[in-house]
């Protein structure tokens, strides 16, 4: 319901009379006036809409098919179960480790690949200021690396990439068999294309990267542009959240229902410093991208909230109504 009424504004002006008629105005104006049918009916279809919404949402979510496997435990040998602290940092000991995933259902190409750590703090002020963007994008042309402490040089020299994050960069690896044949793991194009377009150079390459005494994470291919390493990249935008996945790469062929892929894998990094846990996971997508029943879940919510509010004040103006019609209280048809 929208009520219409004149405003009369009077302002004096001493400037000019030409502006008389331009400040005596009569302007028109709409005021909506809430009453109890218009919010019932509000209500009611926001609850309408929202609710076959979140229940679509909810079903392409669940169409999606994840395999999730937590390894970080399963591949420490037995003898080193006391102590994984001193396995991980031993690098005279092979890290190699073998997992079996069993397929649940047809999963349709192409199949993401990720690595998720849990506990793991990217957002930790300290680590995210950790990095220098121009040295990232011009190199060594780039000179004040202090926001890299305490990884802004090694032996003397500046280290490219500098900072706790590159330094940390993940490092374990994964191959995956079938039916004894190997099933190509695709690694391209899995950062954001603007990152490699603009924020790392084209023409920088590491340099005296990972030549400390001590080793944080991955090492880096000298040879090739750090526009062109990936695996940097993903690394690099780092997580809001403690808990997060990052992409590894694609598997471009279809999986059958209780197909068995062997996984084997390097158990590289170091998360039993600080209780992390790291998982490997296999996900399809649909149109709304991956696994993730927070949105339906949010739709449904609001929309069934719509409604039970609107009952509610149906029944309040049931109970309780205007006593002269919708319009009593307004003070102009008094």
């Amino acid at each position: 319901m929208c009520v219409h009424q004149s405003i009369n504004i009077t302002t004096k002006s001493s400037s000019s009379i030409l502006f008389y008629q331009f400040t005596q105005q009569n302007l028109p104006a709409c005021k909506p006036v809430l009453t109890p049918s218009w919010i019932v009916t509000t209500f009611l279809l926001m609850g309408v809409i929202f609710i076959p919404i979140g229940l679509v949402t909810l079903r392409t979510s669940h169409s999606v098919i994840e395999i999730v496997e937590r390894y970080d435990t399963e591949c420490i040998p037995e003898k080193f179960r006391g102590n994984k602290v001193s396995y991980i940092k031993d690098s005279t000991i092979l890290k190699n480790c073998s997992l079996y995933l069993k397929v649940p259902k047809h999963m349709k190409a192409p199949i993401y690949i990720y690595y998720q750590l849990d506990n793991y703090y990217q957002n930790h002020r300290r680590y995210v200021k950790s990095r220098n963007d121009q040295q990232l994008l011009h190199g060594l042309k780039s000179n004040d690396t202090s926001s890299c402490q305490p990884e802004d040089s090694s032996n003397g020299l500046p280290s490219v990439p500098c900072g706790l994050i590159a330094w940390s960069l993940f490092n374990d690896t994964f191959k995956f068999i079938r039916e004894s044949s190997e099933l190509v793991v695709n690694r391209k194009n899995i950062a954001w294309k603007s990152d490699r377009n603009h924020k790392f150079g084209k023409q920088v390459y590491p340099f005296n990267f990972q030549n400390g005494t001590f080793i944080g994470g991955g090492s880096l291919d000298p040879s090739v542009p750090l526009s062109d390493q990936e695996d940097l990249i993903v690394w690099m935008r780092t997580a809001a959240l403690p808990s997060f996945r990052k992409m590894y790469g694609r598997i471009e062929e279809d999986l059958d229902a209780d197909d068995v892929i062997a996984v084997h894998l390097m158990n590289n990094y170091n998360t039993y410093s600080f209780g992390g846990k790291k998982k490997l996971v296999l996900s399809t997508s649909s149109w709304l991208g991956g696994k993730n029943d927070f949105l339906g879940v949010a739709y449904v919510f609001v929309g069934s909230s719509s409604i039970i509010i609107s009952l509610v004040f149906m029944l309040l103006h049931v109970k309780n109504p205007r006593p002269y019609g919708e319009t009593a209280y307004l003070s102009w048809n008094r």
